[in-house]
């Protein structure tokens, strides 16, 4: 764990279970390790294991759709010689505001090199520029290493070749579209899931050791660019089941989505301003040098602060990325999804230009893991965007998240591939019980489309890019009055169980960010403006019943 200080706050679960269940009244399935999430740091975890071990994958939608699919720009190494592991060490940690761990960064940063070749051994085909894996530059990097695949498409193209990987594995099963419900915990130790699905229904999955990598949270606001399966699922359950997390109040947000009225949001890469695309305000000026010597190099949290506080100024719903001065070839072959997304529009990327916004990103807290992924429950691991690692700190390093799950979902498959093989074969599930004594209402008279839209615009008004005291007490109170009457009931959907997971991890933000009353990485409050050195620590919560 981090060699910081923490200071821990205890918040009220009304219920640690979300549905009643009996084991008498639901099939059991046993497997030895059950891994939670089919993005790149369960895959990962998957692949540690191979033909070692029996490994259950559960995803919640169909393999290929994960947060780690739509990533964009790339993985980070330093794989150029005109850069080191110490340069990626010093940005990595001044991006992070005083909050990264550094014995965590030093293990990743010098893990990633080796990562990338493991994945162009797994069959990931990386861009490649005069014979060489091409390299470009990101916001907050000194250096070019940035490593990338069809362009602006490498998520989608890392997710191929793991997936074809795992899919020849002898002793892997997967779940798609199958949702879970909350893990099954018996005398403090994590034994499993239960989980659903629409053909089956209920199903308790008894595990030796189970790893959650269920990605992020982005879907608690409005304007984000995570796909519609990032409720916080796996921040939720881990939490009810006695796991420690913390600091909820960083959520990153990207500053380039782009925002055009009534359509879904799309993700404009970090890469195109690395590539030299400018930001320009609706009167066509170059705004962030107003705002930073970077200009638009500068660390997402200052690029989102500049683009919100110049839409104020010019009272404009957006601004606009200009890629018109870059040669037009260059910018067809570095981003041909975004070109066709943008074309779809009618917009030329290489002479319009793009109106973007900033949305929510990527979750930075999560649940506390070690170096090799242990949370604190034991036989309950966790890698990727659902963990709080250390690596991050108050602000993500661009193209750091991919890394950080192949790191850590390595770590935590290896860790519990050792656990199952000192354990005895015959393997019994114990006799857990819901600790739900009566059936709750079952929340067919609530709207619960309403009560989700209602909630993600109250989290992006008082608990998004910048929060004050004020703020923050008024969306405590309304999410906690929605948090009472839908909390207690007993659903039978996924829709319904989201909309309760993403109720507490609100809860959780809210209380982080009320809590910091400093302004560090992507946590900004107007009425705390700077840094203070005395709360350069971890804000922990802790469940209470």
């Amino acid at each position: 764990m981090s060699v910081l200080a923490s200071e821990a706050l205890h918040i009220l679960l009304h219920r640690r279970s979300l549905v009643r269940f009996h084991p008498k009244r639901i099939p059991h399935a046993f497997t030895d390790i059950l891994i939670i999430g089919g993005g790149i740091a369960g895959l990962r975890a998957a692949l540690e294991v191979e033909s070692q071990a029996e490994v259950t994958i559960i995803t919640k939608d169909v393999l290929q759709l994960s947060n780690s699919a739509w990533a964009q720009g790339g993985i980070a190494g330093a794989l150029d010689p005109l850069d080191d592991i110490a340069n990626h060490f010093a940005d990595t940690m001044a991006a992070g505001k005083g909050l990264c761990d550094p014995a965590i960064v030093e293990l990743v940063v010098r893990d990633a090199p080796e990562q990338i070749r493991q994945l162009i051994e797994f069959g990931t085909h990386f861009d490649i520029e005069n014979g060489q894996i091409a390299l470009t530059k990101e916001g907050g990097h000194s250096h070019r290493r940035v490593v990338h695949a069809l362009g602006d498409a490498t998520g989608k193209e890392i997710m191929r070749a793991l997936i074809a990987r795992i899919q020849s594995s002898p002793l892997s099963q997967i779940w798609e579209e199958t949702f879970t419900i909350d893990l099954l915990v018996h005398e403090g130790v994590c034994r499993g899931a239960l989980v659903w699905n629409p053909r089956h229904g209920r199903t308790f999955v008894w595990a030796k050791q189970t790893i959650l990598a269920t990605g992020g949270a982005g879907r608690i606001f409005r304007e984000t660019t995570n796909p519609k399966i990032a409720t916080g699922d796996g921040h939720a359950i881990a939490f009810r089941a006695g796991a420690v997390v913390r600091d909820m109040e960083f959520m990153q947000f990207h500053p380039t989505v782009l925002y055009i009225a009534g359509s879904s949001r799309h993700l404009i890469s970090e890469a195109v301003r690395g590539e030299g695309g400018y930001l320009r305000d609706c009167h066509g000026y170059r705004f962030m040098g107003d705002y930073d010597p970077a200009r638009e190099l500068a660390p997402r949290d200052v690029v989102s602060r500049a683009i919100t506080s110049q839409m104020a100024l010019t009272k404009h719903p957006c601004v606009y990325l200009d890629l018109s001065h870059l040669p037009a070839s260059l910018i067809r072959e570095r981003f041909p999804h975004i070109g066709q997304v943008c074309a779809d529009f009618g917009l030329d990327i290489t002479k319009d230009r793009i109106p973007v916004r900033p949305g929510a990103h990527y979750m930075i807290g999560g649940v506390e893991v070690d170096a090799e992924g242990r949370t604190s429950v034991p036989g309950l691991w966790a890698a990727g965007e659902v963990t709080s690692s250390g690596l991050h700190g108050a602000n993500r390093l661009a193209s750091n998240s991919l890394l950080e799950g192949l790191v850590f979902g390595q770590h935590a498959g290896r860790g519990a591939l050792e656990q199952v093989r000192a354990m005895p074969d015959d393997f019994r599930a114990p006799t857990v019980l819901s600790d739900c004594d009566s059936a709750g209402r079952t929340g067919a008279d609530l709207n619960l489309l309403d009560v989700s839209n209602s909630l993600a615009s109250e989290m992006g008004r008082n608990v998004g890019i910048e929060r004050d005291a004020a703020g923050l007490e008024e969306a405590a109170h309304n999410v906690e009055f929605w948090d009472r009457y839908v909390t207690p009931c007993e659903f039978s959907q996924p829709q319904g169980w989201e909309l309760q997971n993403l109720l507490l991890i609100s809860r959780l933000m809210i209380a982080g960010a009320t809590a910091r009353k400093e302004s560090r990485g992507v946590h900004f409050r107007r009425d705390f403006p700077q840094t203070d050195p005395q709360q350069a620590r971890h804000l922990t919560l802790l469940p209470r019943i």
